[in-house]
């Protein structure tokens, strides 16, 4: 599914033109992005967890060369799905034969 496939299911299931539609969700993923860039973590009941989480620089290995190099210290994403979502995956694993 596209940003584009959310704006038409907005559009078709609340009744907002396409424009307001698109603008809605732009707002909301625009919202989404500016807490994770302050690092503040998300939670969104009964679907998940999106959490920032900072990686110390650590020493790795150029697997051609064997040569040790330094991987600098960043920020990851990561998304921690609710037991509501993951039941909800796994109820409709079971409903429908995986295509």
């Amino acid at each position: 599914m596209t940003k584009a496939d959310i704006i038409e299911s907005v559009y078709e299931k609340v009744g907002f033109s396409k424009k307001e539609a698109a603008e809605i969700v732009e707002m909301v993923f625009d919202t989404i992005k500016e807490t994770l860039e302050r690092g503040e973590k998300i939670k969104i009941s009964g679907f998940g967890n999106f959490i920032v989480r900072e990686k110390k620089s650590r020493v790795g290995r150029n697997p051609q060369t064997g040569e040790e190099i330094e991987i600098s210290a960043r920020r990851v994403l990561t998304f921690r799905p609710s037991q509501v979502l993951k039941n909800a995956l796994n109820l409709s694993d079971m409903v429908q034969p995986p295509v």
